[in-house]
């Protein structure tokens, strides 16, 4: 760590520090306004008039509606509907001064000059919230001097808002109710001429309702397809049994019919049966007589007349059918012949036939009424987009005027019931003091009063350039080398320092020099020095200041037995020519000193040319004061035996420190460092400002300006002090 790191991080104060720094050296400002804000406040409060506070409470419902949910109904939607509904507009209309001016009217006769401009100002609405969700409720505070004022104010506001209420309600509702009574014929127009055009759109077309009458269709439709599918499943399975029948019988449908009718007939069976005998009988006459023989004549007539029998038989089952038998041969004979199988054959064959011819016949029918339902729908489109263009119309047309004398209906039962009013759920009472509060007024004064003092004394210490602290040294062009600590004891100088003559009184310099956290403070500047690079081979040093009063003469006093302490042997010269201070505050004579020794021009005498200061300390150190004041020390200091002396007392002495007079005003400062190695500034803190520091280092800007030296630094001595009384409870 270098020696300006070192010498910046010495004073570590944090802001609020600097600030409270501020305040304590501001006290009086803020002590004074402070206490002038409080008083203010105090006597205010005091005289202020008591302020008294009443309140109430209505359930409000908003006058453009009976119910916030009534949602589209019929009264909500005809009775205005130019109006927006919100509880806000009603809170608007409650604070107008054309309604409390209602108020005002009703005490005038208690409270003559009450205004509506006065009411409105000290009369507050607002709309009561339960966790955060505004209900209907809103609550009126009156604020006034006198108590009964406050309730009979509420009473009168309350007694307007319910008029004001009701007379709202009887003109919306007679609003509303001319409003129904205009809209009702202009409505019913709509609805005949609706109707109409409905009407001759169903007779033109001969229809009901199209989309009924559609859906109908389709369906049939849908169910005839069905049909047909199923018709032609049974066609397909009739067909096949059919074709399996007639291959069995080997007959055609016709055929089996006939022999199915003659194998069934009983008297043709019979028939049947004596031909058979009489062929039987013909047969055996032949066997015994001729062929001409009557027995054989006789048998074949039989025979004959049995056929014929039987041909009538035929022509009286079968009918016009009964050509097609041959029951004269003897091949027409085997037609009717069927056996029990057969015989169910072809029934079987004729009931396929039947069934098939019956199957056919239906499916053409279906297909008949399929071609006419779909010849119908073909013309359904384009009634129902005309049906849909007259239906709305007419329903709407309804519902509205439905809607409009529901309306009517319910607006002539309100405006008969009366309506209804605003409850009240809080009455208002007399009124409560609210104020003055002595207690918080105070209070507040007391904050503003600190705020303002605090501000106050801000803006006075900004104001204010001089160097408060050692952070403002920093702001100079050279480091800080360290800090002084200001005088902080108990007992008096002479309760500080042992001295080595007793009954010889120290001088106040020397018991400053001899205090304990001052000694350590100069012992930590002077290692700094050492430190420093800008210092190596020190051997002479002057100590100066931008003003008189900075305590360089102590500082300079203290350096120099700091470094006596450390073995060196050390000159301390008191160079301030104009105004000497050294010798008085030792105690020492000076009639022989730095003037002498540059007027004269007389080669040094050595040590003996100086006074030593074991007198009061054990420490070796040599002085030389000033000596008698010249008339010019300008002159005297600028020449050249000025230049020789330095160079023959840094030969005589391991360290040479120069008390020089103030840097601003004078140029002795600047003459005296020329002819040294380096220079020492001290600034004092809350005696010089920064400008005049600036103005200072600028001056000393060619020359070898080491770093400053704060001078009364309260941190410093309550550091040391802090740490005596630590080390003194570790031994407890």
């Amino acid at each position: 760590m270098t020696v300006g790191n070192l010498a910046n991080t010495v004073e570590t104060d944090p802001g609020y520090g600097q600030l409270v720094a501020a305040l304590f050296r501001r006290k009086l400002w803020l002590l004074g306004i402070f206490l002038t804000v409080l008083s203010a406040v105090t006597i205010y409060t005091l005289l202020k008039k008591p302020i008294y506070q009443s309140s109430m409470q209505l359930l409000v419902e908003p006058n453009y509606q009976s119910k916030k949910d009534s949602g589209a109904g019929s009264e909500n939607q005809f009775a205005d509907s130019n109006v927006e509904i919100d509880y806000s507009t009603q809170l608007t209309q409650m604070r107008s001064s054309q309604l409390l001016q209602k108020a005002v009217v009703l005490l005038q006769a208690e409270y003559p000059k009450l205004e509506a401009a006065e009411l409105q100002k000290a009369l507050v609405l607002t709309q009561v919230e339960e966790d955060k969700v505004k209900t209907k409720i809103f609550q009126a505070v009156y604020t006034s001097d006198d108590p009964e004022k406050t309730q009979k104010v509420l009473m009168a506001v309350q007694q307007v808002y319910k008029d004001y209420n009701r007379e709202q309600q009887k003109l919306r509702l007679t609003r509303g109710l001319a409003f129904v009574d205009e809209q009702l014929p202009l409505v019913e127009k709509q609805v005949d001429r609706a109707e109409d055009a409905m009407e001759r759109f169903r007779k033109s077309q001969n229809l009901v309702d199209p989309e009924v009458q559609s859906r109908a269709l389709i369906d049939a439709l849908s169910n005839l397809q069905k049909e047909q599918q199923t018709n032609q499943a049974q066609i397909r399975e009739v067909q096949g049994r059919y074709q399996t029948l007639q291959q069995e019988l080997a007959l055609s449908p016709q055929q089996a019919l006939i022999a199915a009718r003659l194998s069934q007939s009983s008297r043709y069976q019979s028939l049947l049966n004596e031909i058979q005998k009489s062929e039987l009988a013909i047969a055996q006459q032949r066997l015994r007589f001729k062929a001409a023989s009557p027995y054989v004549q006789q048998a074949i007539d039989q025979r004959q007349r049995q056929r014929d029998l039987l041909a009538a038989e035929v022509q009286r089952i079968l009918g016009n059918n009964a050509a097609q038998v041959n029951v004269k041969g003897d091949g027409g004979l085997s037609v009717g012949q069927l056996s029990a199988t057969d015989l169910t054959l072809a029934n079987a064959l004729v009931d396929a036939q039947v069934n098939l011819v019956a199957l056919q016949g239906r499916a053409q029918s279906l297909n008949e009424a399929e071609r006419s339902l779909q010849q119908q729908l073909r013309r359904f489109p384009s009634l129902l987009a005309e049906y849909g263009r007259l239906q709305p119309n007419v329903q709407i047309g309804r519902n509205t005027l439905q809607q409009l004398l529901k309306a009517r209906q319910d607006i002539a039962l309100e405006i008969a019931r009366g309506g209804f009013d605003w409850q009240v759920v809080e009455e208002p009472k007399l009124g409560k003091q609210i104020g003055p509060n002595v207690k918080q007024n105070i209070l507040l004064g007391a904050v503003a009063g600190l705020m303002l003092g605090s501000v106050a004394a801000f803006i006075r210490d900004t104001m204010d350039d001089a160097v408060h602290n050692a952070d403002d040294l920093k702001q100079v062009a050279v480091p800080l080398l360290g800090m002084v600590p200001a005088l902080q004891y108990e007992g008096g100088l002479a309760a500080l320092v042992p001295f080595r003559e007793v009954g010889v009184p120290a001088p106040p310099i020397m018991q400053v020099i001899h205090w304990q956290p001052f000694r350590e403070s100069l012992d930590l500047i002077y290692k700094n020095i050492q430190l420093l690079p800008s210092a190596a081979g020190l051997r002479s040093l002057v100590v100066t200041s931008a003003l008189a009063g900075e305590g360089k003469s102590t500082i300079a006093l203290g350096l120099a037995i700091s470094a006596a302490r450390l073995h060196q042997r050390v000159l301390l010269v008191d160079a301030d020519l104009r105004r000497p201070s050294l010798h008085q505050q030792l105690d020492l004579p000076n009639n022989y000193g730095l003037s002498t020794l540059l007027t004269r021009h007389t080669p040094l005498r050595h040590h003996g040319d100086f006074q030593p200061s074991h007198r009061y300390t054990d420490i070796p150190l040599s002085i030389l004061t000033s000596g008698p004041t010249p008339t010019d020390p300008a002159q005297l200091l600028s020449a050249e035996r000025m230049g020789d002396l330095v160079q023959a007392l840094e030969q005589a002495y391991d360290l040479i420190i120069i008390d020089a007079p103030p840097v601003l005003g004078i140029v002795d400062a600047l003459l005296t460092a020329s002819f040294c190695s380096s220079m020492v500034l001290v600034g004092r803190i809350g005696h010089v400002t920064r400008a005049e520091l600036t103005q200072a280092t600028a001056l000393l800007s060619k020359l070898n300006v080491i770093g400053v030296i704060a001078n009364g630094s309260d941190l410093t001595a309550n550091r040391y002090l802090s740490y005596e009384r630590q080390g003194q409870l570790a031994t407890l």
